[in-house]
C-alpha cells in the first residue's frame, strides 16, 4: 500500500469513515491514470508511516508526477509533514494555480473558507478557516498560536525551523488550513508546515 506524499484527497466511504465531498472524484480520476500501467516510486526521508504504508510520490513512465496532478486538478491539497518536504515548494504552486481556476474542491461549498468564529467539529475533514491570531504561547512541546479563549492552532517544537518567526503571524489576517481537534472547549488545529498557513 502507498500513501502519496505531500497531498491529501477527500475521503470515500469506508467502515472508518463518511464520505467527504470530491473524494469519489479524486479516486476515479487516480485509477484511470494507473488503470494497468507501470508506475515508479520515488521516496523522501521518511519511507514508511505508522501503518506501515509506503510514503512515496507516484510517477507514471511518461514523467507525469501523479502526487502533483492531483493538486493540478484541485482533486487535493497540500499537506506537506516533515521530515518529508520534496516537491513542496511545486505543490503549493499547484494549489494554489487550482484555487485561483475555481477547479475541483476549490468550487465546492464545503471548502470555503469561514470565519474562525464559526470553528466546529461537526465539520469533519479538512478544512479552512481565517481569523487573526493574537499571542504566542510557548510550551514544552508545542508552540501555540492563539486567537481566542477557544480557538489556537498547535506547531510542535521539533518543526519551528520550517516556519518563518511565529511572531510575524500576530495581528494579520491569516488563513488555517487543517483538521480541528477538540478538548473541553477549546478548539486547536494542529499545523506542520508553513504551507498550511497563508496570509491573506
Amino acid at each position: 500500500r502507498v500513501r502519496l506524499l505531500g497531498i491529501n484527497t477527500p475521503e470515500i466511504e469506508s467502515r472508518h469513515r463518511a464520505k467527504e465531498p470530491g473524494g469519489l472524484a479524486a479516486k476515479a480520476w487516480l485509477e484511470n491514470q494507473l488503470a494497468n500501467r507501470k508506475v515508479y516510486l520515488e521516496f523522501d526521508l521518511e519511507k514508511h508511516d505508522k501503518y506501515n504504508r509506503l510514503l512515496a510520490h507516484v510517477f507514471l513512465p511518461d514523467g507525469k508526477h501523479l502526487n502533483l496532478e492531483l493538486l493540478r486538478n484541485g482533486l487535493g491539497f497540500v499537506s506537506i509533514i516533515p521530515p518529508n518536504l520534496r516537491h513542496a515548494d511545486h505543490f503549493s504552486q499547484a494549489q494554489n494555480q487550482a484555487e485561483q481556476k475555481n477547479l475541483g474542491i476549490w468550487a465546492l461549498p464545503e471548502y470555503q473558507a469561514h470565519p474562525l468564529s464559526k470553528i466546529s467539529t461537526d465539520h469533519k475533514g479538512w478544512r479552512r478557516y481565517i481569523g487573526i491570531p493574537r499571542t504566542i504561547q510557548h510550551k514544552r512541546r508545542f508552540t501555540y498560536l492563539i486567537f481566542n479563549d477557544q480557538v489556537n492552532i498547535r506547531i510542535a517544537k521539533d518543526h519551528h525551523r520550517h516556519f518563518p518567526e511565529l511572531d510575524t503571524y500576530l495581528g494579520k489576517t491569516l488563513e488555517v488550513r487543517g483538521w480541528t481537534s477538540r478538548r473541553n472547549k477549546k478548539f486547536s488545529i494542529l499545523v506542520h508546515h508553513p504551507s498550511a498557513l497563508i496570509l491573506r
